[in-house]
């Protein structure tokens, strides 16, 4: 299984995000959350979201793991990021990153026995996992690294 496309996971509206939805397309899944340094990052997010909309897709996959930076509920976490940021990428349910009830979306996305082409370890709110149109994995991108960054912004444009 090296496609991400066989993934669903439960959308914070209540409907189901398929990965395989977004064929043809990059997507750019990341870990965020509403009370965290980086948390600012969601207008870049957002930012890049509509700049390459016919390329790329932005989900964005609250977590609560990381300093208990994303405590809310669905419904306050989308009001927070439609409010503060104006989000309309797709962003699924509050979800497990890591530990023993880590979600199986990040198993694979972590895990370079399942994606194929890396491990890679999820030390903060905000990390990013770039994936190809045929949704296999690219490269993952630390926190610290901007959404509009020049590395990602490459790999990003058609």
């Amino acid at each position: 299984m090296n496609s991400i496309h066989t993934f669903t996971v439960e959308g914070i509206d209540g409907k189901a995000i398929r990965f395989a939805d977004y064929k043809g397309k990059k997507i750019l899944v990341v870990n965020v959350a509403s009370a965290c340094g980086y948390t600012p990052q969601y207008a870049q997010l957002q930012e890049l979201s509509m700049e390459f909309q016919d390329h790329l897709v932005v989900v964005g996959i609250p977590c609560n793991d990381f300093g208990g930076q994303e405590p809310g509920d669905n419904e306050q976490i989308q009001a927070f990021c439609s409010v503060r940021y104006g989000v309309t990428f797709p962003l699924s349910t509050k979800l497990t990153i890591k530990g023993p009830n880590k979600h199986p979306l990040y198993s694979w996305l972590t895990s370079k026995a399942e994606n194929g082409v890396l491990d890679a370890d999820v030390r903060w709110n905000f990390t990013k996992f770039l994936l190809d149109e045929n949704g296999c994995l690219l490269q993952a991108f630390p926190s610290s690294v901007s959404p509009l960054d020049e590395d990602i912004l490459n790999l990003v444009t058609p």
